[in-house]
C-alpha cells in the first residue's frame, strides 16, 4: 500500500515542501530510501525501525521503498524520521491518519520513540503557512519557533505515540500561542555596560559613530588597552531589533540549529566572535550542502574578529564581497544558497607582533621587517572596506583610579537611535537601511558638500593617497556624524572627524 505525508527541507534561508512517499509491497524484507538522501537520512531506517517497535507497533517484514520528493534535490538531517515512521504505519494500515496531509511533520526519533529537536522549524512554519497548510507537528523543544508564525497551528509532540494519537483523532494536542514580535528587548542589558569603561573617550566616540551608521571598525592598540572590552559592549548601544530583522535573523539561527531553546525569536542583536583559527567555510558558510557561517550568524548584529592579523589571510579575503554586498552566495555541486550578511564588522589588532610599537612606556622588540610582515597580513583592499580605523592607547592612571563612572550604554544608545531615526526618514521604504549601505548615487544625493568641505576633503585625498572607495567612505562617515549632531548639512568639522578615522591606517600601517 502507498502513503504520502509531508515535511520540509531547507534551501538557503527558506524551506520547501518535501513529500514523504512510502510504498510497502511483497518481496524480500528491505528498506530503500531514494530522493538524494544524505547519510543521516539513510541511517534513519534503523532509528525508525526501533522507534516503531518500542512504541508497540509492528515494523513490516516486507519490501519498503521511501521516496523524498522532489527527488532531484539533496536532502540532509534527521528531520524526516518522524514523518517516515508515521507514513510506514499508514502504509501498513496500522493506523488511519486522515488529517496528516494538512500538516507538515518534523522530528528526529530516538530508539524509544521519543521525538528530538531538529533544525529549521521557523522557516518550515513560514512555508507551511504560504502553502496553505493547517499547521505543523514539531518536537516540543522547537514549538516556540513555529509559534512565531501566526495563521497556522503549531502542535508540539514528545513521542511517536503522541503523534499517531493526534493524527488518528484519539488524542488532543495543545496549540502553542504565537510569540509576540512586538516585545523585543532594547539591548543586551544585564552583565556589560559602557559605563564600566574608564577613559578612552575618543574611542567611545568612534564606536558611537560606527554604531549610528553601521560602519565597520578597526581598533588598534597595545595589549590590555580595552579593545576587546569595548567591542563586547558594542551590542548594548545598538538600536533594538525591528520585528522584520528579528524574524530574518532568527531564521538563519534556526537553520544552523543555534537558536536558543525555548525561544522562538532572537530578541537582541547577535554578537559573534569566532577564534582566529576558523576556516573559510566556518566563516562564510559551506559544506556539501551549504550551511550558514559566522558572517550570516552575525546578520543584523556584530561580527568581532579579535587579533585580526592572526586569522588566515585567505580566510580574511573572503570577507571582502560580503562586506560590500550584505549577502553571500555559496555554490556547491548539490546547488547554491544565498545567505544574508548585513553585519557590523569590528576587528582589533596590535601594532606589531609584541604589541608595544609606539608605546612610550614599553620597549618594542620587533624588527622593522617583522612589523612590516605582521601588518601585511591584512590586505589593502580589506582595510579599504573598513570605514573607521581608530588607535586605542593605554588607559592613564588618573582614569583607572577615578571613582567616576563613564557614560552608560542607555544614554549612548539614545543618541544612536536619533541618528538611526534620521536615516530611517532619509531612506524611507528601505527598512534597516543605514548610511554605510548607500550607493554611489545616494552618496551624491545625500552627502552634498559645501566648498570648504570639498576643499578639506581634496587636501586629505591628495595628501594621504585615499582610494576612490576611501573617498566615498569618508563622505558616508561624515554624513553619520552630521546625523548624530542633528545637522542636515555636512560641515567641515564633520569631514575633519571622518578623515581622522581614515588617516590612521595611512600613518601607522
Amino acid at each position: 500500500m502507498l502513503s504520502r505525508l509531508f515535511s520540509s527541507a531547507i534551501s538557503g534561508i527558506d524551506a520547501y515542501i518535501v513529500a514523504i512517499e512510502v510504498d510497502v509491497s511483497a518481496g524480500m524484507p528491505a528498506v530503500t530510501v531514494v530522493g538524494l538522501p544524505d547519510a543521516a537520512i539513510k541511517e534513519s531506517k534503523e532509528r525508525v525501525r526501533a522507534a516503531i517497535k518500542n512504541s508497540q507497533f509492528q515494523f513490516p517484514s516486507r519490501k519498503i521503498t521511501i521516496n523524498l520528493a522532489p527527488a532531484d534535490t539533496k536532502k540532509e538531517g534527521s528531520t524526516f524520521d518522524l514523518p517516515i515512521a508515521v507514513a510506514i504505519l499508514v502504509a501498513t494500515e496500522q493506523i488511519r491518519a486522515p488529517i496528516a496531509k494538512d500538516y507538515l511533520i518534523m522530528g528526529e526519533l530516538a530508539l524509544d520513540g521519543t521525538v528530538r529537536p531538529v533544525k529549521g522549524v521557523l522557516p518550515a512554519a513560514i512555508t507551511a503557512k504560504q502553502d496553505g497548510r493547517c499547521g505543523i507537528l514539531v518536537p516540543w523543544e522547537n514549538a516556540p519557533e513555529g509559534a512565531v508564525v501566526e495563521g497556522i497551528e503549531t502542535r508540539p509532540v514528545r513521542t511517536l505515540s503522541e503523534t499517531v494519537g493526534f493524527l488518528s483523532g484519539s488524542l488532543s494536542l495543545p496549540t502553542v500561542k504565537p510569540d509576540d514580535l512586538s516585545v523585543l528587548e532594547p539591548a543586551q542589558e544585564a552583565s556589560v555596560d559602557f559605563q564600566d569603561v574608564r577613559g578612552q573617550e575618543h574611542v567611545k566616540r568612534a564606536l558611537t559613530v560606527a554604531a549610528s551608521g553601521q560602519h565597520h571598525v578597526l581598533l588598534m592598540g597595545p595589549p590590555g588597552c580595552g579593545k576587546t572590552m569595548m567591542a563586547k559592549r558594542l551590542p548594548t548601544i545598538l538600536p533594538s531589533l525591528t520585528p522584520e530583522e528579528s524574524l530574518q535573523t532568527s531564521k538563519v539561527h534556526s537553520i544552523a540549529g543555534v537558536l536558543p531553546r525555548g525561544r522562538g525569536l532572537l530578541r537582541v542583536r547577535p554578537f559573534r566572535s569566532p577564534h582566529h583559527t576558523i576556516s573559510e567555510p566556518g566563516l562564510v558558510g559551506g559544506g556539501t550542502i551549504p550551511q550558514p557561517g559566522e558572517i550570516s550568524l552575525a546578520h543584523n548584529g556584530v561580527l568581532f574578529l579579535d587579533e585580526l592579523p592572526e586569522f588566515n589571510a585567505r580566510t580574511l579575503e573572503v570577507l571582502r564581497q560580503p562586506l560590500e554586498d550584505g549577502e553571500i552566495t555559496i555554490s556547491r555541486a548539490s546547488g547554491s544558497a544565498t545567505y544574508p550578511a548585513t553585519i557590523m564588522l569590528v576587528a582589533s589588532m596590535n601594532l606589531c607582533p609584541c604589541g608595544y610599537y609606539g608605546d612610550p612606556r614599553h620597549e618594542c622588540r620587533c624588527t622593522p621587517r617583522q612589523i612590516r610582515h605582521y601588518r601585511s597580513r591584512i590586505s589593502g583592499p580589506l582595510l579599504d572596506r573598513i570605514d573607521i580605523h581608530v588607535e586605542v592607547p593605554f588607559v592613564q592612571w588618573k582614569d583607572l583610579s577615578s571613582d567616576r563612572c563613564g557614560e552608560p550604554s542607555s544614554s549612548i544608545r539614545g543618541r544612536i537611535q536619533r541618528a538611526r531615526d534620521a536615516q530611517k526618514n532619509r531612506f524611507a521604504g528601505k527598512p534597516g537601511y543605514t548610511n554605510s549601505q548607500m550607493t554611489s548615487r545616494e552618496v551624491r544625493k545625500f552627502c552634498k558638500l559645501s566648498a570648504p568641505s570639498l576643499e578639506l576633503l581634496k587636501a586629505a585625498v591628495d595628501g594621504l593617497g585615499f582610494s576612490a572607495r576611501a573617498f566615498t567612505k569618508v563622505q558616508k562617515v561624515a554624513r553619520t556624524i552630521a546625523d548624530i549632531e542633528g545637522s542636515e548639512e555636512i560641515l567641515p568639522n564633520h569631514i575633519s572627524e571622518a578623515i581622522q578615522y581614515r588617516s590612521l591606517d595611512r600613518e601607522i600601517l
